[in-house]
């Protein structure tokens, strides 16, 4: 899908990398087909070496060189690389942005160009290649660009593409935020079983597992996660006490609670980028 295409990073920081890695060892790109930029020259001779991969200090010679550009600056930098990056950009270039909380129409604002504009969201599980990414195009795009962009994104885990305007948010406060959620409860069931008498490395460990293991589980057999749970919480059993317990601290409504929470601060972050980007290119939104 990616042969012979360029494919720049603007960025080169962990997430950055992490792409750089997935596309190099799955070979869904050539290492000589892909260029990086950025500020830290140990950085980018660390990714020459590690991958083979092309470097410079210069945004503008990725925009100029790749046919594809990814976007991996921090939030907060992303208006500035835009402007001076913008000039280089036409309709010839697919432009991905990763930026968090970012949303199409403040990038739009920042770049003031009719360009072929796709967000993608992926979560910190890309740096072990299981990401949940999701992806959404803006109104330029052109055949085969999202098809372009989950290529490159399921290089580090599994992609979905949703309506940016509607189902962004959701998925940030789901999958985005998700995997703390997930760091959370395993720490809990850590400290449980420290409780319980297990040490404190085993017990990680054993919660760790679980949780791969059950997720595993529920993607391999496609069962309703109900029904797996019924398998495991026998008449009477450990299980079915557990489960009575973890439904009197209300783990549902809490988990449920969480995801609209963060839905709702993506939501915010979002309005506010959008006015930020729109105050920066003095006021004018096209």
């Amino acid at each position: 899908m990616l042969t012979n295409k360029k494919i720049g990073f603007i960025g080169s920081g962990n997430m950055g990398e992490a792409l750089v890695s997935g596309l190099v060892l799955s070979k869904a790109s050539e290492p000589e087909n892909i260029i990086c930029s950025d500020i830290d020259k140990t950085l980018l001779a660390t990714l020459s070496e590690k991958y083979g991969v092309q470097t410079t200090t210069s945004n503008i010679e990725v925009v100029e060189t790749a046919d594809i550009i990814v976007y991996a600056t921090k939030p907060q930098i992303l208006g500035l690389v835009l402007k001076e990056t913008a000039p280089a950009l036409d309709k010839s270039k697919l432009v991905i942005s990763i930026a968090a909380g970012v949303p199409l129409a403040a990038i739009a604002a920042g770049l003031q160009k009719e360009l072929r504009l796709i967000r993608v969201m992926p979560n910190i599980c890309a740096f072990v290649r299981e990401s949940a990414t999701a992806i959404a195009a803006g109104e330029y795009v052109q055949e085969g660009d999202v098809e372009f962009a989950r290529a490159i994104f399921d290089s580090v885990g599994e992609t979905v593409f949703i309506q940016e305007n509607v189902l962004m948010d959701a998925f940030t406060g789901l999958s985005g935020s998700g995997p703390a959620y997930i760091f959370t409860i395993v720490d809990a069931m850590a400290d449980a079983g420290v409780k319980m008498g297990l040490s404190r490395k085993d017990s990680l460990f054993l919660s760790t597992q679980t949780v791969l293991g059950a997720a595993k589980l529920l993607l391999e057999s496609g069962e309703h996660p109900g029904q797996l749970k019924d398998r495991v919480a026998s008449p009477g059993g450990t299980a079915i006490a557990g489960i009575h317990t973890l439904e009197q601290g209300g783990l549902r409504t809490t988990l449920i609670n969480a995801v609209e929470s963060a839905t709702n601060r993506s939501k915010e972050l979002g309005e506010m980028m959008v006015k930020d980007f729109i105050a920066q290119n003095g006021g004018n939104k096209e």
